[in-house]
């Protein structure tokens, strides 16, 4: 890992970019410049929810993860589009080049926002100076706008870039923390939900400056670490620093679907998980990855929601032994309500390298059937000279490429690393 000098005051950038999905087909097609647009898939279902969308739609009501009948009432002329993933990829791979190109110190958490660390430039206007300079430069040469944060740390860089939208630069110095970041309402603060606002609420906690004025022991009841995590980036404190590196993380692979109708239906709400766990088995075999932990999400017809998880005796990484846990977590929890969405989780997860083959009698067979497999694989691949399963095999990859469901946000990162 690439180790910054800590003599010198940190000065870090949050790279936040504007309605990100919509700007990307605005740049493609100008003709949809100055109209509410929204990206949003299967427009024809319930299930359609909106992705993104641009200022004009916003400014019309539109908001993301609206369903799109709603944002048809309130914006009627509402363009839509679905989403084109190898296009925002694609753009996305553009700029984190481009800031690799100004520092070596580049951590992106997304497809569309990224940290990176200028301390040690020297830069003529300084870092202010050098803001304007990337974002002009995004803007010419890819006609994406983006908004970024400047500050000491990242959790004040994140607050920064939020505070002017579209095209802003934003300087939040810790000495300014009491005008510009304590009188925000709690809610607004990065890294705190609608579930964990609701907690502090009831403390009295209602803004910012509730929280960093609490009482630490107050909030490490509420909420354990996290509420002195909390607590300590409502005072500006942040230790993390930019980490090229942390694009190799990933915690866990998960895969959730709203249904067509909300439904009791078992025969249907298994298809659907196996469908979940095959997502997640492709994700997790393209990641080398295996998983010890799987969570099931119910989401019933009153948007109640339950996460039920379970730990293995060892790892896996295969949809019928996901479906198989999948199943006992739910015929254990499911209350018999109308179900609107489920969700299967992998958690837990390690690199298969990394971990040693656990073989009981059920692995153990399972393996010698792959085995079996492989042969008349390569029995075939002999006698015609190539691979009948690969064309099969490339549609799926191809089809998931345009189509991923809940995991390209993090799955661009993996792609992000090839293309360095």
């Amino acid at each position: 890992m690439l180790q910054l000098k800590p003599t010198k005051a940190r000065v870090i950038f949050h790279i936040d970019m504007n309605c990100f999905y919509a700007s990307v087909e605005m740049a493609y097609n100008p003709k949809l410049k100055g109209l509410p647009l929204a990206i949003a898939g299967n427009p024809e279902e319930r299930k359609g929810i909106i992705v993104t969308s641009s200022y004009e739609a916003r400014a019309q009501g539109v908001k993301t993860t609206m369903p799109i009948w709603q944002a048809r009432k309130l914006c009627p002329n509402l363009k839509i589009l679905k989403p084109n993933f190898p296009r925002y990829q694609a753009a996305s791979t553009e700029i984190f080049k481009f800031l690799a190109s100004i520092t070596p110190y580049v951590e992106p958490v997304s497809i569309d926002e990224g940290y990176i660390d200028v301390t040690d430039i020297d830069y003529e206007g300084g870092p202010v100076q050098l803001a304007h300079d990337i974002q002009k430069t995004i803007k010419d040469t890819l006609d994406l706008p983006c908004s970024i944060g400047i500050a000491p740390n990242k959790f004040l860089a994140k607050m920064a870039s939020d505070m002017k939208k579209p095209l802003g630069v934003t300087i939040l110095r810790k000495r300014d923390i009491h005008q510009k970041l304590w009188v925000l309402p709690i809610e607004e603060m990065y890294g705190v939900g609608n579930k964990t606002a609701e907690k502090l609420r009831k403390l009295g906690v209602e803004t910012i400056k509730d929280l960093a004025e609490k009482d630490v022991y107050v909030l490490k009841q509420l909420l354990g670490i996290n509420g002195v995590r909390l607590k300590n980036r409502a005072n500006g404190i942040d230790v993390r620093p930019v980490d090229p590196d942390a694009v190799h993380d990933f915690k866990s692979i998960g895969s959730s679907q709203t249904l067509p109708e909300d439904t009791t239906d078992e025969l249907e709400l298994f298809q659907l998980m196996n469908e979940l766990a095959r997502n997640i088995e492709r994700r997790m075999k393209r990641k080398e990855a295996v998983a010890r932990t799987v969570q099931l999400m119910i989401r019933y017809h009153d948007r109640k929601t339950v996460t039920r998880s379970k730990a293995l005796p060892m790892y896996i990484d295969d949809k019928e032994a996901l479906v198989r846990v999948a199943k006992e977590l739910f015929q254990l929890n499911w209350t018999g309500d109308p179900i609107r969405l489920l969700g299967i989780t992998a958690q837990d997860l390690a690199e298969k390298h990394q971990v040693a083959q656990q073989l009981d009698l059920f692995t153990y067979e399972k393996n010698v059937e792959k085995d079996k497999l492989n042969s008349v694989i390569d029995e075939l691949t002999t006698k015609y000279g190539k691979n009948p399963f690969i064309e099969l095999k490339q549609k799926e990859k191809t089809d998931n490429t345009i189509y991923p469901r809940t995991s390209f946000q993090k799955d661009f990162l993996q792609e992000f690393l090839k293309e360095k």
